[in-house]
């Protein structure tokens, strides 16, 4: 297939991965004039873009040691489907995103059965949090890496990985879009009732471990506050899920789905409670206060503690090195740590403002203003094609 009409196969694992493959889509096709068209595994927002995914991705959105053991048979059946679809029609190029857990297994079998197709990724785990043995595993598995952050080159280039930092979602997104007062109109809350944003992730174990904490702080607070309003934005892998674990919710409940809900509510709400990840960075650029909650399997727990070498988990405290937004991992993931913490959030405005100030600092690290990363991930993605079929 020629430069101008490209064929990208993209594997993508889970919702966030999902929605990084319909930007990057979207902008594939402004720069081919609508002519690159694309195969693969992906979630509605992918499907939104014209893909007809091989498999929902609800069957990959697994997280930890633990908890992915009973789910391999189905993890190495969906690998097999991937690679037979990979050599029944082979593409110009492999994009794997995120995820790697599951793309590494599709990165390999790949690399073995169709070694001339250029083999990227997108998103690069983090290997400076990590033990960086991992940037040289990766290295020996793929030709080029997309990286979010641009303090992550570095990591692969030293074991001759090409790299390139294009830039993170989230600064195109439009969490900080929002429209307050819509949102407010569209769900009947008042204009003096408070909404507290609830986000306890986009994986089925994340909502079982802490939808019922999160549940119990807002029991906490209700007891003590008049006019809480909660609200969850919740996606379509767990949206189900979600539904039945809020039945009888201690406060006035708003479960929401997409986008523009989402963002929407971000403006609307007073504080939120989330757990860690990508949603993490939503929340930053929208401006809105946060506590941020974690847990896991015990046994992956330990194993993690053993491993990791940063200090923090949330991106924006990472990102600044400081504790700007409070965390709350594993033994302190309880009702009544998280219930105070959010009470102190949602009675201080100082202690609002402070954190408001700081994910402004930590939005303009992560480059807010400048180039859209999906248009600049998708040139180097075409570039690599066309150095591809360059003749020697």
């Amino acid at each position: 297939m020629s430069r101008e009409s490209p064929r990208i196969f993209l594997v993508a694992g889970e919702p966030s991965g999902d929605l990084l493959g319909a930007r990057l889509m979207a902008a594939l096709r402004f720069l081919t004039q609508g002519r690159a068209c694309f195969a693969g595994v992906g979630g509605e927002n992918m499907k939104a873009e014209g893909l007809q995914s091989l498999f929902p991705i609800a069957d990959l959105a697994v997280m930890g040691f633990v908890e992915v053991l009973p789910r391999l048979p189905l993890v190495f059946r969906r690998r097999d489907e991937v690679l037979a679809a990979l050599e029944k029609e082979p593409p110009d190029l492999l994009l794997t995103i995120d995820s790697w857990g599951f793309n590494k297994l599709i990165a390999a079998g790949a690399k073995k059965r169709l070694p001339t197709i250029p083999r990227w990724h997108l998103v690069a785990p983090m290997v400076w949090a990590w033990k960086e043995g991992r940037a040289r595993r990766m290295a020996a598995l793929i030709d080029g890496l997309l990286t979010l952050f641009p303090q992550e080159p570095p990591y692969f280039e030293r074991h001759g990985l090409r790299a390139v930092a294009v830039g993170h979602p989230v600064i195109e997104g439009g969490a900080d879009k929002g429209e307050a007062a819509a949102f407010r109109a569209r769900h009947a809350i008042g204009a003096t009732e408070t909404i507290v944003a609830v986000l306890p992730g986009s994986r089925p174990g994340e909502v079982d471990r802490l939808l019922p904490v999160f549940r119990a702080v807002l029991a906490k607070l209700a007891a003590e506050r008049r006019g809480l309003v909660t609200v969850i934005p919740t996606v379509d892998t767990v949206a189900d899920r979600v539904a039945a674990q809020s039945a009888d919710w201690p406060t006035p409940l708003r479960l929401v789905q997409g986008g523009r809900e989402k963002f929407d509510a971000f403006a609307a709400a007073g504080v939120a409670l989330a757990a860690s990840g990508t949603v993490a960075l939503e929340l930053a650029m929208a401006g809105l206060p946060a506590i941020i909650a974690y847990k896991v399997n015990p046994l992956t727990a330990v194993a993690a503690r053993r491993l990791l070498k940063i200090k923090y988990v949330n991106l924006v405290n990472l990102l600044l090195d400081r504790p700007a937004v409070p965390e709350f991992l594993q033994e302190q993931c309880k009702p009544d740590i998280l219930a105070g913490a959010l009470g102190l959030l949602l009675d201080d405005a100082t202690a609002r403002e402070a954190q408001k100030a700081a994910l402004t600092e930590a939005m303009e690290r992560l480059g807010r203003g400048g180039p859209s990363p999906s248009r600049r991930a998708a040139q180097v993605l075409l570039d690599a094609i066309t150095e591809r079929k360059a003749p020697p």
